[in-house]
């Protein structure tokens, strides 16, 4: 096998016998998870599975050279790998180590101090060219994007930094000017009203905005930086990846992978091999991060006549009076700043809003949600950083990606959800620490509904949330409560 490189996008394998061809498009083929609920799937469009290697082009993404490695090694496949392909480069840390303290970032004025890791990423970075970062939520990935940003400006690249919400474009332009550089002078921020010409060395965007420019547009930037690296898979955010086709220097930066083999690889692909930076648990021991607990709610619901369809649970969950007064009551009895996460805007995080609203009296209640536009929620972000006992209800959606709220106490889960990304997202939130918190309590709130001894959907996936606790070394307990 000859490996060549097409691009900065994909290698090309060539002088493959026909049955090595069909094992390697074998090897990259997956099924996609949930895609018999697709409707391309159900509308027979779409077998429900992803093919990485094309054996009619021989095209296969650069981020997936060790698989290929892998696979030849394998099968005894000899291979040779042509000029460009591996650039990896020799770094020495104590120099990356140098140049990032000599950017002195500051936080709110104040020297910031630099940990080990965050050298360890950057430098990890800049030797390959190419990473998937993986660090948790308050690990302090902004000043690891930004070090790389300032690096790549000083080279004379410009840079493209794609975040999924416009409150992200925000923040991080934010930082930057935070941690003392001039973002009026280097940054430009795109998204729904801003000019999408690039007029700056650094362009802060939100996907949505520029998916539909053409490959000519993306030529001028030699550096991508992805962060949320973990909502990547959409096809828009891929056909941007492939528009980069000239972009050398590529990173993705995210606090966990939903530990699907699909999404994992097709992430690699598009940015590089995975690098793990740190965990929760060791930020959590080391003090760098917030205590955390996690309470465990079990809602027991009486009189369940029948098993529900999953759509028909969760229409009950947000429907059923009972269920949101305890939430309700939860919110009203907790101390310190509390961060309310639902899933349904108008079902759910309507009611409870207007709920708690006309039951407090000396309390700021916010609600936040996918209309919320990015002024108003950069707002009450900054207010929260002031008060003592507010509470925000908001929307997964808005809410548990990347925001950063350090002065946040409390956070309940007032949803069910599975989702491994969602959850150690959500808790993410609270987790940084701020001169007056210590520790962070999180409500787990699940719901009982078992009918003839079959567990009901959003019980089982409550299960699920308590292996990912588990599995991530997080301390919870579980308490029963039954429902009126």
């Amino acid at each position: 096998m000859q490996i060549e490189k097409k691009n900065e996008v994909y290698l090309i394998l060539k002088d493959l016998e026909p049955s090595t061809s069909q094992e390697l498009s074998s090897f990259f083929t997956f099924e996609v998870p949930g895609a018999k609920f697709m409707p391309m799937y159900r509308n027979r469009m779409w077998d429900g599975k992803i093919r990485l290697f094309s054996p009619g082009s021989g095209e296969i993404y650069v981020g997936l050279l060790p698989y290929i490695k892998k696979f030849c090694d394998r099968n005894n496949v000899d291979y040779i790998i042509g000029e460009g392909v591996e650039d990896d480069r020799d770094v020495v840390r104590e120099v990356v180590k140098g140049f990032v303290k000599s950017l002195k970032p500051k936080s709110k004025g104040k020297s910031l101090k630099i940990r080990d890791y965050q050298i360890d990423a950057v430098h990890h970075a800049i030797a390959r060219n190419r990473a998937l970062l993986v660090s948790p939520t308050a690990s302090g990935k902004s000043l690891i994007i930004y070090a790389l940003v300032r690096y790549y400006h000083m080279m004379g690249l410009k840079t493209l930094i794609l975040v999924p919400t416009t409150s992200l474009v925000e923040q991080m332009y934010t930082d930057f000017e935070d941690y003392g550089w001039s973002s009026g002078t280097y940054c430009q921020k795109i998204y729904q009203g801003h000019d999408r010409k690039v007029t700056r060395d650094v362009v802060i965007s939100t996907w949505q905005s520029i998916y539909k420019m053409p490959k000519k547009y993306f030529e001028q930037f030699g550096c991508i930086i992805g962060d949320e690296a973990h909502l990547f898979k959409a096809k828009s955010l891929t056909g941007i990846m492939t528009k980069l086709h000239q972009c050398k220097y590529r990173f993705g930066l995210t606090g966990t992978l939903d530990g699907t083999q699909t999404h994992q690889l097709v992430l690699e692909g598009l940015f590089g091999a995975v690098e793990n930076i740190i965990t929760t648990k060791k930020l959590i021991d080391s003090k760098t991060l917030a205590d955390l607990k996690i309470k465990c709610i079990i809602l027991k619901h009486p009189n369940i006549r029948e098993k529900m369809a999953y759509a028909e649970e969760l229409q009950y969950l947000v429907g059923n009076e009972n269920r949101n007064k305890f939430i309700q009551d939860l919110l009203l009895h907790i101390d310190g700043n509390t961060l309310c996460l639902f899933q349904l805007v108008e079902k759910h995080g309507q009611i409870l809003y207007d709920q708690v609203k006309d039951a407090v009296k000396d309390r700021k209640v916010f609600f936040v949600y996918g209309g919320t536009n990015a002024r108003t929620r950069e707002d009450i972000r900054s207010i929260v950083e002031k008060e003592k006992k507010s509470i925000i209800i908001a929307s997964y959606g808005t809410f548990s990606t990347g925001i950063n709220i350090r002065n946040i106490n409390n956070i309940v889960l007032a949803s069910p959800s599975k989702s491994k990304i969602r959850v150690l997202q959500s808790i993410g939130r609270g987790l940084r620490l701020s001169e007056s918190k210590s520790s962070i309590l999180v409500f787990d709130i699940a719901d009982d509904m078992t009918y003839k001894r079959v567990r009901n959907f959003t019980l089982t996936h409550f299960m699920e949330r308590i292996n990912i606790y588990a599995e991530q070394q997080f301390v919870y307990e579980i308490s029963k409560v039954n429902l009126k």
